[in-house]
């Protein structure tokens, strides 16, 4: 066998390989004698027939056998020779592929497509210029976090004299039957809370039940619009009966001292209460301030060191980022059956971007490892696992195992890495402070914070800004 490396790009290459004739003509002497044995020929009985009548009768079947024997095997040994390490299954091209012979009498001459990682150099990445804002904390945000703590500690106060008013939360027994299907399964829902004009409440709920009092039953109709979110209800019209069980008001306590003290928190006024709104805000502040500039820093190196990526890890990571699209969609209560192709094929296309952006900046940070000598050692993994553990309130056990299902723990260790070279990267850049600019009024060319600078986040944000869920009046089928 005679082998050519080309060098079509830094991560296509190609090989011209020709192999010899004799070591074509006897794998076709093999592949013939396989199919005399067991030949069923007219005339002649099973195995009896003579060989160039086999091969004549079964040209087709031999020829493909003896290819598929020949060129994988030659082709392995073509990669190796020329120290190839293929991302995907090699691309093979015969020349005139219906006029190939395979009985030796000439060698096969075929062209093999490999694509490579490729060699990358290590990338420029001290001193980056990048500039650090930080958002300033605006007293409208801890009075929105006071409203929102204000609302946890709210009494529901019941109305006994009077009809049901906007605001008002109404809680009712409900039932349900489809206009198209009335004897099919009702809708059931106990103890619904209805918050009269509520932004998450449809608006038919409100209107009906508005003016209702306590052991009264109210007849309704909801015709739910084509694209409503649940697609057991989107298009079609229900028929609902009511029973209300009582009609309360929302006394918010009041934001003063007492109130501050009753928290038990160790507040000793509202205004200690704010001042710690706001060291927590400040703190949260910070951490987005840290996270932009790590997206920018990565940002800047990916942009000042340009090289060729693989197609295959794009579309490999493409594939991810749909993924976790699609997953989200089901979450968000989302019938992937009813999405279009033609949307799914868009979603697609339009990650192929961000997938470039995040193998371009995963393949230089390793370069950045490689060079800072990153290590990530047991301790550090058992650390991040403990951590994860308690912010999903589960056991070290019950991550690894999750973790098992996903790759193992090297998952763990692989983004600490990361995480660890993005520090590098950071610690050697030149970082100015800068004066805020107002998203809404400039949009960032930045990216959203990545999952490590999220959960960083996560863990300072402010206890207040948590609301406590409602039932809604959105009942399901």
């Amino acid at each position: 066998m005679k082998s050519e490396l080309k060098e079509v790009s830094p991560t296509q290459k190609e090989l011209k390989i020709e192999i010899d004739a004799d070591a074509v003509k006897k794998v076709y002497a093999t592949v013939s004698q396989k199919y005399a044995k067991g030949a069923n020929v007219p005339g002649f009985g099973k195995g009896y027939a003579p060989l160039d009548v086999v091969r004549m009768r079964y040209k087709e079947e031999i020829k493909s056998d003896v290819l598929q024997q020949v060129l994988p095997a030659n082709v392995s040994e073509a990669i190796l020779e020329h120290k190839l390490q293929p991302l995907t299954e090699p691309h093979l091209h015969i020349d005139n592929v219906e006029e190939v012979k395979v009985n030796g009498s000439e060698p096969i001459s075929l062209h093999v497509h490999v694509e490579v990682m490729p060699e990358l150099a290590l990338p420029k990445y001290e001193g980056i210029e990048v500039t650090r804002t930080v958002r300033p904390i605006d007293d409208s945000e801890i009075d929105d976090l006071i409203w929102n703590r204000l609302k946890e500690y709210a009494a529901l106060i019941p109305v006994e004299d009077g009809a049901s008013e906007l605001g008002n939360t109404v809680i009712a027994d409900l039932e349900g039957k489809f206009d198209d299907d009335p004897d099919g399964e009702p809708i059931k829902a106990e103890d619904l809370e209805v918050v009269l004009g509520g932004d998450n409440i449809e608006p038919a709920f409100t209107d009906n039940l508005v003016g209702v009092k306590p052991d009264e039953e109210k007849d309704f109709s909801v015709a739910y619009p084509a694209e409503f979110s649940s697609s057991a209800l989107a298009g079609r019209t229900v028929h609902y009966r009511a029973k209300i069980k009582s009609v309360g008001r929302t006394e918010l306590p009041e934001a003063n001292d007492e109130w501050a003290q009753s928290l038990d928190e160790g507040y000793d006024s509202i205004a200690d209460l704010r001042k710690k709104l706001r060291a927590d805000l400040e703190i949260y502040a910070g951490s987005e301030g840290d996270a932009r500039v790590r997206n920018e820093t990565v940002a800047k190196l990916i942009e000042e060191n340009p090289f060729e990526v693989p197609a295959t890890l794009i579309e490999n990571q493409a594939r991810n980022l749909l993924n976790n699209f699609a997953m989200d969609l089901q979450q968000r209560g989302v019938d992937l059956n009813q999405v279009q192709g033609d949307f799914i094929s868009m979603a697609f296309e339009q990650m192929k971007s961000q997938a470039e952006h995040d193998v371009r900046g995963a393949m230089l940070l390793e370069k950045i490892a490689e060079a800072e000598k990153v290590e990530v050692s047991d301790a550090e993994v058992e650390e991040e696992i403990a951590k994860l553990a308690e912010h999903y309130r589960a056991t070290p056990e019950q991550i690894r195992e999750s973790l098992n299902n996903q790759g193992g723990e090297g998952t763990i260790q692989n983004n600490l890495r990361t995480r660890k070279s993005i520090e590098a990267l950071v610690a050697k850049a030149k970082i100015t402070e800068g004066e805020w600019k107002d998203p809404a009024a400039e949009p960032e060319a930045v990216e959203e914070p990545k999952k490590e600078t999220k959960a960083k986040a996560k863990a300072t944000e402010p206890k207040a800004a948590k609301e406590p869920k409602k039932k809604t009046a959105k009942p399901k089928a």
